[in-house]
């Protein structure tokens, strides 16, 4: 079932935060225990995110991850063991029969985003959705996304992860997330965001030290949650090590963005 409205609150935003990819069940364990305590002091709502799979990396010869069959039973143990909300991607419609009896959450990668028949056949699972934006669309065109999916309750999320500017950089129109609050719950992507996509050594980069910066933005425009990918040694992550936020940093990086959230009530222009 979709994850319960009372999940969302007005004094608290929702983290999705896990490492990039289920590198091995003891390293998921280790970041979800954490995470969930750091949230549990905090009164933030926790989902825990790993990908089964990394299906668009820059190179071939790129780590992707254990699979599907292997990958899920590592999000089953973390689900299990820790009581925890769970979310991963979904790249071919074929999987998500597979990934509807483990998960909570099911994620469409930005460059999927506007995949119609994947957008229909997860809007038919019982899983929540987090839709992400992709780097080539604005935001009023999100309004498109969720119509494909027939969602109009808070099942279905839109998340900002950044614009194309130009090669290798993307930048955040932090307009995108209030034109998008009308069509759901809005998440800020804070890592991906930060990111240099592609390279000449087919490796993406990043900026690591910048996602905290806009994740502050972010916390004023009071957004209904953030994503944030964690490891305990960001430069050594199969995936994303060049943006990925190291996990003992978390607990400070939760209190800032909780200093600064606000859900203030814009007026009319």
């Amino acid at each position: 079932m979709p994850i319960e409205s009372d999940f969302f609150s007005s004094s608290r935003p929702f983290l999705i935060s896990g490492p990039c990819v289920a590198e091995s069940l003891d390293l998921c364990l280790e970041v979800a225990e954490q995470m969930k305590a750091a949230c549990q002091a905090r009164s933030m709502p926790y989902i825990f995110k790993a990908s089964f799979d990394k299906a668009n990396r820059t190179s071939l010869g790129s780590r992707r991850g254990h699979g599907m069959e292997k990958g899920l039973e590592i999000l089953w143990e973390v689900k299990q063991r820790l009581g925890l909300k769970v979310l991963t991607d979904v790249h071919e419609s074929w999987q998500l029969p597979h990934l509807e009896e483990v998960v909570d959450v099911i994620q469409i990668p930005a460059f999927l985003c506007r995949q119609t028949d994947l957008l229909v056949a997860a809007s038919q699972t019982k899983c929540s959705l987090n839709i992400k934006k992709g780097q080539f669309l604005s935001p009023d065109d999100m309004k498109f996304v969720v119509e494909k999916t027939g969602r109009t309750d808070r099942s279905c999320w839109l998340t900002e992860r950044g614009s194309t500017f130009g090669y290798r950089d993307l930048v955040v129109d932090f307009r995108g997330i209030e034109k998008m609050k009308p069509w759901g719950p809005v998440v800020f992507d804070a890592t991906h965001s930060v990111q240099s996509p592609g390279g000449l050594n087919g490796v993406s980069g990043g900026e690591r030290k910048m996602a905290v910066v806009l994740a502050k933005a972010a916390s004023a425009l009071g957004v209904d949650g953030f994503f944030m990918e964690t490891h305990p040694n960001p430069d050594s992550a199969w995936s994303d090590a060049a943006n990925t936020l190291a996990l003992a940093s978390m607990p400070a990086i939760l209190d800032v963005i909780l200093e600064v959230y606000s859900r203030t009530d814009f007026p009319e222009m």
